[in-house]
């Protein structure tokens, strides 16, 4: 399926990638917490309305 060469680049990558996002993320904190304010009020709702649709599918069937 992979090769041992192909292992050792995703896995290689993966790590690479990870680190690159978490030393950007924080690079950025400061203008997320200034400019992101209230965005929390957004996820929840959304996982709030993914919650509900599940509802709704599983007492309807």
């Amino acid at each position: 399926m992979f090769t041992k060469g192909q292992w050792i680049f995703g896995i290689l990558f993966a790590i690479a990638f990870i680190i690159a996002l978490i030393y950007t993320y924080r690079k950025d904190l400061k203008l997320h917490k200034k400019y992101y304010k209230g965005s929390i009020w957004v996820l929840i709702g959304f996982i709030a309305f993914i919650l509900f649709i599940v509802f709704i599918k599983f007492s309807f069937t």
